[in-house]
């Protein structure tokens, strides 16, 4: 039983898949929180009336 436990504990084969998982996962968090505040400013942008680029584009 010790030796079964020693090689799974000394085996790293699936720990690089892992890490890049957790990897990608936290990298697409990021974006998807950036992309969401980013949004937020574009939408406050063109609804805020007294905005210069809406008066810009008034006719």
């Amino acid at each position: 039983m010790k030796t079964v436990l020693q090689r799974f504990l000394e085996d790293e084969t699936g720990a690089t898949v892992v890490e890049y998982g957790l990897i990608v996962t936290v990298l697409s968090l990021g974006i998807v929180a950036g992309a969401s505040q980013v949004f937020d400013a574009i939408e406050w942008l063109f609804s805020d009336s007294n905005s210069k680029l809406v008066n810009a584009f008034a006719p």
